[in-house]
């Protein structure tokens, strides 16, 4: 069995790698659904989108490899890392169920609303990016920025027209809202990593597009005619914490998955 690597703890890789971790976790939640899509075309679609955040992933692996100047590919990150050195937000990592159980039946309504709510935060993190001082960042985020802008409009669609289908439809996307609302708080938490990727201009803290994704997110609601999740109690308690490594139970899963053939036979080719 492949032991896991060890990542040197550098704010410029860590920041590529919660880009990367982010993308990467997505691309595997959205590949569930492939050959279980309602319909055939959004099958085709979603296993679209999750290819478009797997290359965005292997693009910022890749190069978070060469920074980290360990000799670590993007296969090595994606595939050999501990769970803790996973820096995606909580958000991607959530079982796409009804009732939020690994292995429960799969919810369209809970994946689109987050397709919308990631879409539209990476895209406006993509158009941010393409100002970075880090020559291959910007030209990675200035052919993302253009698939972002799709998956945003593709799931924005889809949360209108569920929102206003049927009733049964109506209570899916209020669930699915109630549910993932908490965890959003997480893309706008910034510590040194996002201090040292503003410094350096290697990309924006993650706080400062909190006020443009919330417009955004605001008209579509508007659009819908669904109220923003209130802030609770329990939502001003809680913050999760991917970003930092802390994950929810769900994680160990995703990557029982995703490591176990390299894991299994290290070095593994066709």
């Amino acid at each position: 069995m492949q032991d896991s690597i060890a990542i040197k703890p550098d704010a410029s890789v860590q920041y590529l790698l919660r880009i990367a971790d982010t993308c990467l976790i997505l691309a595997q939640r959205l590949s569930e659904w492939c050959g279980h899509a309602p319909v055939l075309e959004e099958d085709i679609a979603m296993a679209n989108m999750a290819l478009d955040l797997l290359g965005q992933a292997r693009a910022l692996l890749a190069h978070a490899g060469q920074l980290e100047g360990q000799g670590h590919d993007e296969d090595q990150l994606a595939f050999l890392r501990s769970e803790r050195d996973y820096l995606n937000v909580t958000l991607v990592e959530l079982p796409s169920a009804v009732d939020g159980a690994a292995g429960g039946k799969r919810d369209f309504a809970f994946t689109m609303l987050r397709n919308v709510v990631m879409a539209t935060f990476l895209q406006l993190l993509w158009e941010r990016l393409a100002d970075s001082s880090d020559a291959e960042l910007a030209a990675i985020a200035g052919k993302a920025v253009k698939e972002a802008r799709y998956h945003q409009q593709h799931a924005g669609e889809w949360v209108v027209r569920l929102a206003d289908g049927t009733d049964e439809s109506r209570r899916r996307i209020e669930a699915a809202r109630d549910r993932l609302w908490i965890y959003t708080a997480e893309l706008f938490e910034s510590d040194a990593i996002d201090e040292h990727a503003e410094a350096s201009g290697l990309g924006p803290r993650w706080s400062s597009l909190r006020e443009a994704w919330a417009a955004e997110m605001a008209a579509l609601f508007d659009e819908a005619h669904l109220d923003m999740s209130k802030d609770t109690a329990e939502a001003s308690r809680f913050r999760s914490t991917g970003k930092i490594g802390k994950h929810s139970e769900h994680m160990g899963f995703i990557l029982t998955e995703m490591q176990y053939l390299q894991r299994s036979y290290p070095g593994g080719v066709w």
